[in-house]
């Protein structure tokens, strides 16, 4: 299995006339990232949870064996902090059924005012079928001081403890938590900045690597879009995976030779 080297979100309008020519119009920017990424993360999500039509569309214009994650609805994770759940991920997870076989992970991004809350998180994950993949950002450091009952929680439901860089460095534990893997990355500390160095990319690369067998995939989405930092920097970060006798998913200019045309498996 790859790792899956993508971007958070797509429809950005500093990377025109890098990743999407000068020409192309707004509307077909999504065919252009999917025939240079395998993978994206789906940001819009958050902030308004799209129609099924409209995630079914997204399906209908990405190639057989590109995924896309989706960040759940702020509603549910910051409006009603994990507070009665069952109808928020149920209407999130008949929305997102609009992807099929695109669909991969959600993840659920808490505030980073949001302290330590295990039990709601556990009730919140009990709403997702138990073959369904969920990843969990955490962000206030209360968490890490239950690491006990957060990480049984975490495994239980086997889903995985998002690791998290900004500023080039880790701000998450790198607890593994399922047999699959999520990394986000927000800001480096090259420049210009939000860029990341070679050094932080192969430092990143080598955690993957030693924490994750080449069987299993691992989701990895640059959240720092700013000026086309992402779009620059995922390609760095697949190359320094694949110097370490790793499989690749396509990034720009890495070619087709790295893609494995992976279909959208479960882990479990």
């Amino acid at each position: 299995m790859p790792v899956l080297v993508g971007t958070s979100g797509w429809q950005y309008r500093d990377w025109r006339g890098g990743l999407y020519p000068p020409a192309t119009p707004q509307r077909l920017w999504l065919e252009e990232y999917a025939r240079a990424f395998a993978t994206v993360e789906n940001n819009n999500a958050f902030y308004r949870l799209p129609t099924a039509e409209m995630f079914r569309s997204w399906a209908e214009r990405t190639p057989d064996g590109f995924v896309m994650a989706v960040k759940a609805s702020r509603y549910l994770t910051h409006m009603k902090q994990l507070n009665d759940p069952e109808e928020p991920v149920r209407r999130l997870l008949d929305r997102v059924a609009g992807l099929g076989e695109r669909l991969g992970p959600v993840l659920l991004q808490l505030p980073a005012r949001f302290r330590e809350n295990v039990e709601a998180l556990d009730a919140c994950l009990r709403c997702f079928p138990s073959d369904f993949d969920v990843a969990v950002e955490l962000r206030h450091p209360s968490w890490w001081e239950a690491e006990r009952a957060l990480r049984s929680v975490l495994e239980r439901h086997g889903s995985a403890l998002c690791w998290a860089d900004r500023g080039s460095r880790p701000v998450t534990p790198l607890w593994r938590t399922a047999s699959w893997g999520y990394v986000r990355f927000h800001a480096g500390l090259a420049q210009p900045p939000p860029r990341y160095g070679r050094q932080a990319l192969a430092s990143w690369a080598r955690r993957l690597a030693d924490a994750w067998p080449e069987e299993a995939l691992v989701y990895a989405y640059f959240n720092n879009d700013t000026g086309g930092a992402a779009i620059e920097d995922a390609p760095h970060f697949a190359r320094a995976v694949a110097a370490l006798g790793r499989s690749a998913s396509r990034t720009p200019g890495t070619g087709p030779g790295t893609d494995t045309g992976t279909r959208q498996p479960r882990r479990r």
